[in-house]
């Protein structure tokens, strides 16, 4: 019989496949889901599903009984309609609740999954996991302060913990990348900017499967891993394979920064009071102005992670996920 797993995030994307991946290895898998929503494909699979809240203590205890390893995905992440202290309130207190009750209970691992975020822009990449923090944003600051609390746990209780920092994550299930396959599909998409910062994506099976690696391998403990693809391009070069994959031409209008940063700007100003998700806010611009490439040497080197998709394929899979579900 296959070692018992949580995995918090079940129902949302990466968790989603996570979960699929382990119950396809053997484990037995156990989800923790706040609601009814989202849980039937989970069901089908024959995934436990536990009713839970991070933010209600109480209610955690049952998910981690007989547990051996934590996968603790869950996050808020692109809620733009709720108080930025709700950031914290989950992506800290939540995992400090977690983290408490899988001691209590003695779990074994604990895979904690934070983001390349924390690091911010990138001022020389490919950025290794030993550069500095540089969290540009309240999301970001808040998984510094997750990330942090999760290490500094493992340290003092002596639990195997694992951090791991997946980069840009795409594939069927997505919907985050959604909007810029639509606007290139559809000949509308501008590039904001130059174009020329460097994005780097993961395909999410491959992801699932470096996540994997970090409960399983000894040499995890203890570490944080930047999980990634093996290819990173200038921004111009990714959407000239977004539209290959899509089989459309290339789009080639370009707009200015400025104009559009100044009304995400206002966007926020006049929105987050009103508690209304803003059309346009700065954190979707970082997608145009930031570098986001990293270096995952060291997740090949000590889990022996090796992504399988390269980039162009997975590009290919998606944008046919898209429109065999018809979203583009």
């Amino acid at each position: 019989m296959g070692k018992k797993v949580l995995v918090t995030g079940a129902t949302g994307f990466t968790g989603g496949h996570l979960a699929e991946e382990l119950n396809k290895k053997g484990y037995i898998v156990r989800a923790l889901v706040r609601s009814d929503k989202n849980i039937e494909k989970l069901r089908k699979l024959g995934i436990e599903i536990v009713f839970g809240d991070l933010l209600k203590k109480d209610t955690l205890p049952a998910a981690v009984e007989g547990i051996d390893t934590v996968y603790h995905i869950a996050a808020v992440f692109r809620e733009q309609n709720v108080p930025h202290q709700y950031f914290f309130d989950v992506n800290v207190g939540g995992t400090k609740n977690l983290l408490e009750a899988a001691r209590d209970a003695s779990v074994r691992r604990f895979v904690h999954c934070s983001t390349v975020g924390v690091q911010g822009e990138i001022k020389n990449p490919p950025a290794k996991e030993t550069d500095p923090y540089g969290p540009g944003d309240y999301y970001q600051q808040s998984k510094v302060e997750g990330e942090k609390l999760a290490l500094k746990f493992f340290k003092e209780n002596s639990m195997e913990g694992v951090v791991f920092r997946p980069v840009g994550i795409y594939g069927p299930g997505d919907t985050r990348f959604l909007k810029i396959f639509k606007f290139v599909n559809g000949g509308q998409f501008r590039m904001i900017g130059n174009g020329k910062v460097l994005y780097h994506l993961t395909f999410v099976k491959d992801l699932a499967a470096g996540i994997i690696l970090c409960g399983e391998k000894p040499e995890a403990v203890g570490e944080i891993f930047t999980i990634g693809g093996n290819e990173y391009v200038p921004l111009t070069e990714l959407i000239q394979l977004i539209a290959a994959a899509l089989e459309v031409p290339v789009p080639r209008k370009r707009v200015l920064l400025w104009p559009v940063y100044l009304g995400a700007v206002i966007c926020e100003t006049l929105c987050y009071p009103l508690r209304i998700k803003p059309p346009l806010y700065r954190r979707r611009l970082d997608f145009f102005t930031k570098d986001r490439a990293f270096d995952i040497s060291k997740a090949k080197r000590l889990l022996g992670y090796e992504p399988k998709v390269d980039l162009k394929t997975g590009l290919k899979i998606t944008a046919d996920w898209y429109r065999q579900n018809n979203l583009l």
